[in-house]
């Protein structure tokens, strides 16, 4: 079997209601799919979502760094996912997230051939359920308690409450709130992407001290780690964790050195690919540090079905796993990825275990002008 044609698709996709966060407000989710068409007509599906301010990608980027990657993938066999990788990188520097998205759809080539899960191609599987870690993230105080009450009620058992919108001492009465609300037995963080200075950090963690809070994730920008390690000092009853900050293994590594961190928020789209994503829980957990696998919001079933292969697979997701496709609007499979009771079960079935809808493909589609002829060209000179 070779591969025989490589396509980005882009997509915008609506949100039931919009996700507010620091520096960033979705109202409507955009994506790339990217669609590996075989000589023997089987086809895989793999998904990155454009995040400006986390991995620097737009859709313009991802679809442009598609086409630029395909060439080297053109004719080769699509089992051989490590030479794939090899080759990408090979080609072009960065750009995680296309490369993500096109491993993806090469596990999902890999399993369907095979007639096996993506998650046994990654290792073996050491959980058939896990807890979804519901968002609280529209900075509206009321707003958020109805919220919180509501996943309560659908039976959610951890969640992360959107925060460095506002002060940190409005910030801190919200989450107070909504910790109260939740009441005891819940696995609950903060997420404040970055949003505060360290000082608002840790008059934040100071001010939510004894409430319920367990871990708060990124307080600070991704490159300060020397006030990410203030935070943690400040706050040793809560785990400090890393999101934006972990693009490599290298900087789980600086991150647990410097004390900078007790634990992370692993994506796809950081890392390359979710063969990057085990081997970095692999590394967190060798070291003592929590994990957490997230989707970017508002990414499809297709994402969240690799993501929640991977979570199946590592030996840690203390932190667990937060799929974001139930904040669309509309997804673009014939089933979405089941969720009951605030948890997920393993899909079994061959590949990534979903099927795109190439109708509702296409109904949310946007069309990003390229310069591929361009590319070939400059590249044949």
């Amino acid at each position: 079997m070779q591969i025989k044609s490589i396509e980005p698709i882009a997509i915008s996709l609506p949100m039931l209601k919009p996700v507010i966060m620091a520096g960033e407000e979705v109202r409507r989710a955009d994506n790339v799919l990217v669609r590996i068409g075989t000589d023997t007509g089987l086809v895989g599906w793999g998904e990155a979502a454009s995040a400006p301010v986390m991995t620097g990608d737009t859709l313009e980027s991802i679809v442009a760094a598609v086409h630029r990657l395909a060439p080297a993938l053109i004719g080769r066999d699509p089992a051989d996912i490590e030479g794939a990788m090899v080759a990408m990188d090979g080609r072009m520097y960065g750009n995680h997230g296309a490369k993500a998205a096109i491993e993806i759809a090469l596990l999902d080539l890999a399993g369907l051939a095979a007639g096996t899960p993506v998650h046994a191609l990654l290792g073996k599987a050491l959980r058939d359920r896990v807890a979804l870690l519901a968002v609280v993230g529209g900075g509206d105080f009321d707003g958020d308690l109805r919220d919180a009450e509501k996943k309560k009620a659908a039976g959610f058992t951890a969640y992360k409450i959107k925060v460095g919108i506002d002060s940190a001492a409005n910030d801190a009465r919200r989450t107070r709130a909504v910790c109260e609300v939740l009441g005891p037995d819940m696995l609950i963080s903060a997420d404040a992407n970055q949003g505060f200075t360290t000082e608002e950090a840790i008059e934040y963690v100071r001010a939510v001290k004894g409430c319920g809070l367990d871990f708060f994730e990124q307080p600070v920008t991704a490159d300060d780690l020397a006030g990410m390690a203030a935070v943690v000092a400040a706050a040793p009853e809560i785990a400090i964790g890393a999101d934006e900050g972990i693009h490599s293994l290298a900087d789980i590594t600086r991150h647990h050195q410097a004390n900078a961190a007790r634990g992370v928020s692993l994506k796809a789209i950081k890392l390359g690919g979710i063969r990057a994503v085990a081997n970095a829980a692999a590394l967190a957990d060798r070291a003592g540090m929590s994990v957490n696998i997230s989707c970017k919001t508002g990414e499809s079933s297709v994402a969240c079905s690799a993501a929640l292969h991977v979570a199946a697979t590592i030996p840690n997701i203390a932190w667990g796993l937060t799929l974001t496709h139930t904040a669309l609007g509309a997804d673009v499979t014939t089933q979405p990825v089941p969720t009951a009771q605030g948890h997920v079960t393993r899909l079994d079935r061959p590949g990534l275990g979903v099927v795109v809808d190439e109708d509702r493909l296409q109904r949310h589609r946007v069309t990003i002008g390229t310069r591929v002829e361009a590319v070939a060209a400059s590249d044949a000179a």
